[in-house]
């Protein structure tokens, strides 16, 4: 047993290209619901998956969508065998309709259909592809990746269509949050009251950003965090790795397939998020201004969804070393490193400043988000921690 190089990794999460409900991590419980609505005739125009990034959210629409056009539905999933099955293992399928998140240039118009050879590549290799991991395939690192207004016009003219060959037309919205404000309200009467036999499928990670109009007229699939049995076994087969090592990285992954990933061969990111944050913490604990001001310069440079996933580590690690300093190891989900390092650092994070530190890492996404100049909220960021974390730890009297 072995953990496996960039190489094997690459193999194996390529090597699964069936779209089916059992390829699916766990959520079983929904599957179920899914499968029945099917069955019973009861299925919903329209759809929202949310739940956290590695849950399952995309895989398991698609899983579901491949269902509802089965020509050959078994109880428990689709055959995997028919025309359609066999369309849609290589998302093909013509009444099978994607829309995602893009960049463009210039006048050129702003559909998804520009990349969709690179989505099925995408999402073929990998189904629990995060929002990162699909920017950077098309090069959006450091540019904002929209669903545009086209979109739009682009959705309404595909399912005003007749079905070619499914009974059912289905339309999948991955990251829906995305959609541009005017775009979005050109959908809700079709979304509302669409042809018939449609399907609207949205998929969010952020699911407070949707309009509320929109949220009102879906019906909502919440997906948990993935069971620790289901991801163990799904880590230890398709990675070959011993009982013991696979329960150690899903103990750290905390429910998500994508953590799990990350953890079993440690990516460039997470070692890069681990490292500015040792830095940026131990320079704002000393107010040593140089190196702040050279992390600063260095952050301001790698991309906003880079940006974005530095908060969302830092957050994660603040979190961890909270759980820490209240000696509640059993609750940490930390690797190695983390965990060497938390070991002196969690002293500093405390009843005292917790929730300040969560609530000024989260207005620093906020502004990342709403395209804040990246200077200034690292620079604001940083000041604010020295004072944080140099707060005294709250002694709680008992009574």
């Amino acid at each position: 047993n072995h953990l496996p190089n960039k190489k094997e990794l690459s193999f194996f999460e390529t090597r699964n290209k069936n779209m089916l409900f059992k390829e699916v991590i766990g959520q079983n419980e929904i599957k179920t619901r899914l499968i029945r609505s099917v069955n019973e005739g009861r299925i919903s125009h329209a759809q929202l998956f949310i739940g956290p990034v590695g849950t399952g959210k995309l895989s398991l629409a698609i899983a579901y969508a491949q269902y509802i056009s089965c020509e050959n539905k078994q109880e428990n999933d689709a055959c995997g065998e028919c025309p359609s099955c066999h369309k849609y293992n290589k998302l093909i399928h013509p009444d099978l309709h994607f829309v995602f998140p893009i960049i463009k240039s210039g006048s050129e118009k702003g559909i998804s259909d520009m990349f969709i050879d690179k989505w099925r590549e995408a999402i073929l290799e990998n189904p629990y592809i995060s929002p990162s991991d699909w920017y950077k395939k098309i090069g959006a690192e450091k540019k904002q990746a929209v669903i545009y207004k086209d979109e739009a016009e682009e959705i309404i003219r595909k399912l005003n269509f007749k079905t070619f060959e499914s009974e059912y037309k289905i339309m999948i919205i991955w990251l829906a949050e995305k959609m541009n404000t005017t775009g979005a309200n050109k959908l809700l009467k079709i979304i509302e009251e669409p042809p018939p036999k449609t399907v609207f499928l949205l998929i969010s990670e952020e699911p407070d950003q949707l309009l509320q109009t929109i949220l009102s007229r879906t019906q909502l699939i919440k997906l948990p965090r993935i069971d620790n049995d289901s991801l163990t076994e799904k880590i230890k087969t398709d990675f070959s790795l011993s009982e013991e090592d696979a329960k150690n990285i899903v103990r750290i992954s905390n429910g998500s397939y994508n953590d799990a990933l990350n953890n079993i061969q440690t990516s460039e990111e997470t070692l890069f998020n681990f490292e500015q944050f040792v830095t940026i913490m131990r320079a704002c604990y000393a107010l040593r201004m140089t190196e702040i001001q050279k992390w600063v310069s260095d952050m301001a440079e790698i991309g906003r969804e880079r940006q974005k996933n530095f908060f969302i580590y830092a957050l994660r690690m603040i979190r961890e070393n909270y759980v820490q300093n209240l000696k509640a190891t059993n609750l940490n989900y930390m690797t190695k490193e983390e965990q060497a390092f938390s070991d002196k650092f969690s002293a500093f994070v405390h009843q005292g400043n917790i929730e300040d530190i969560t609530k000024e890492i989260n207005t620093a996404i906020f502004h990342i988000d709403r395209n804040g100049a990246a200077r200034i909220i690292f620079t604001d960021l940083a000041l604010k921690l020295h004072g944080l974390l140099r707060r005294p730890q709250v002694s709680v009297s008992a009574h």
